[in-house]
Formats: C-alpha cells, structure tokens, sequence
C-alpha cells in the first residue's frame, strides 16, 4: 500500500515538538485525505480510524485505540513554529501557529476527527516545486520522533544526496528537541541524532552520513549526505509491477463481486462521499478498480474481503 505525504518545504524546515504518535496520526490525516481525492481544506474535518493507524504501523488493536484516544487530546495544544519572508520588506520573519483547532475522538470505532488550522492547511496542499514528497510507508516503522524529522530534513534533498549545513541551534528546534533536553553534545548525538540516524538507515529507503562542522573547538552544526538503497527501488518497482498485473488480470465480475464487499467494509468509509448508499458506493468501486495505482492502494482491504493475489 503506498500513501504519499506532501508537505511544504518551509513546514518541514518549521520548528516544532510532536511525539511520535501525534506525528504519525498528522501524516495519517495528510495521506488519507490525498487518497480519497477530495484535498484538504481549512473546512474539511478528517478522518483517522484506527484501523488504518494499526495496518500501517503494525500495532495492537488496544494499543490504537489507547494512544489515538491519548493523541486527540494532545495535539490541540500543539504549535508549530515556521520561517518565511515578508514580500513587502524581504525580512526574514517567523509565525507560531496550532496544528489543529478542532479535534475529537469516538471510542467505539477509535476514530480520530480533527481540522487543521487555516495556516497549517496551505503549507499541507499546495502542489508546487518547493514541495517535498514521500511515502508513509518509509517512516512507518520508525518509532523514533526524531528518526521522523530526519528523514523529512533530509529527503527536501534528494534530488543531490547531500544537505547544506544545518546550523545546530535551528537543527535542534527542527528535530522538535527542547531546550532544556540533551544540553551537552555527547549527550544529543548519543541520545538524538545517532539514534535517529540508525533508524533512518535501517527501516527506510536511504542510507546517511553526517559531517559535523565546528568553530574553534565547538561543534556548529551538521551536514548529511545520503544515497536510496537499490533493493528499495527494486521492491518498489516489483510491488507496482504486481499490483498493475493483478488488476488487469481481474475481470468485470470479480470487481462487482469485491466492490459489493468493499462498500461494507469500515476501512473504505474514507472513500464514502457520505451521502450515497451501499450499491451507489460500490459502482464508484468498481470504477476505482480499473486504475492500478488505486488498486495498489485497495489491495490489503481486496485482500480482507477475499481476495486472493495468486
């Protein structure tokens, strides 16, 4: 299953202290919201279920439920801190805005409802160059906060494999470390940035290295470079492969057969415009079934109702 997260260049370069659940329901509700072909706007509220947080995290039921519940309750007081230039001036300048001034929890189903401020949303949408672009799947088996934040530093620079200087004061506050965590150098690259780079290196597609940059004695700041792994390129290559061959081969009854399951499934409430039956449902489904890369995407629900990708 591929979700792809897009954010802004000036959001990843932001400043700002998220722990890892509430990072990952974020890029949850950015990923979902793009599958479902309707955006995000500061009107949409969005939905996060549980299940889908447990299928791309590979956790417990109960411990979903737990810190979705935990996390709804968190995240509306958390703010992000980013950078840009006034345009009548050209002045640096810096904002602090909420992530989201709307958020609520169902227990029963475990699913997540929130809205993302009216600045957070621009930073979120907008398709652009300046644009950074990855899968979830690369970040989702980091457990680490801070393996994040690297990643998404470091992947603005994929095109050249190495990153400018990142000075050590704005590195921390973009890592989301606080000031008074991890004061001495030893201890934040033991415990931050050595941590999070082994995980970065293990459990996605690049391989990184960092140079440390010193003024006198002192060290100033760190530059990275880093390279995709050839096996990802080839596994992610052989999945598309798979999965473009395994929708050809699926005949016309198969899909009305499957889009009739789908359309009762609680996983495809995402893709319900909510305002249609069951059976006008699944004629979209069946429609949606003709295009690989969406059925790439339906293919672990394909699999819960049935499917079998022989």
């Amino acid at each position: 299953m591929t979700k792809l997260v897009v954010k802004d260049n000036a959001l990843i370069q932001a400043s700002y202290t998220l722990d890892t659940v509430e990072q990952r329901l974020v890029l949850l509700a950015i990923s979902e919201a793009r599958e479902t072909g309707r955006g995000i706007t500061e009107n949409s509220l969005l939905e996060v279920h549980a299940s889908s947080y447990i299928n791309t995290f590979n956790v417990e039921k109960h411990t979903a439920y737990t810190v979705l519940r935990d996390a709804s309750k968190s995240l509306f007081d958390r703010y992000v801190t980013y950078h840009d230039v006034n345009p009548k001036t050209g002045k640096d300048r810096s904002f602090h805005c909420r992530w989201v001034d709307k958020i609520g929890y169902e227990p029963q189903s475990g699913t997540v409802f929130l809205r993302f401020t009216q600045d957070i949303v621009p930073l979120i949408t907008r398709l652009e160059e300046n644009f950074t672009k990855y899968e979830l799947e690369q970040v989702s088996r980091l457990t680490s906060s801070y393996a994040i934040r690297l990643y998404e530093l470091l992947i603005q620079w994929r095109s050249v494999g190495k990153t400018p200087v990142f000075d050590i004061a704005i590195f921390r506050q973009q890592l989301g470390v606080e000031p008074e965590q991890y004061k001495t150098m030893s201890n934040f690259k033991t415990y931050v940035l050595d941590f999070a780079l082994n995980q970065v290196n293990e459990l996605t597609d690049i391989t990184a290295k960092y140079e440390q940059h010193k003024k006198g004695r002192s060290i100033s700041g760190f530059s990275f470079s880093f390279k995709q792994k050839k096996e990802q390129k080839k596994t992610i290559a052989t999945k598309q492969s798979n999965a473009q061959a395994l929708c050809l081969k699926m005949t016309n009854k198969q899909r009305h057969l499957f889009a009739s399951k789908l359309s009762r499934l609680p996983e495809m409430s995402n893709y319900s415009r909510g305002t249609e039956d069951y059976d006008e449902f699944a004629v979209r489904i069946v429609e949606m079934l003709t295009d690989p890369k969406i059925f790439e995407t339906l293919l672990p629900n394909l699999q819960k109702v049935g499917f079998k990708a022989a």
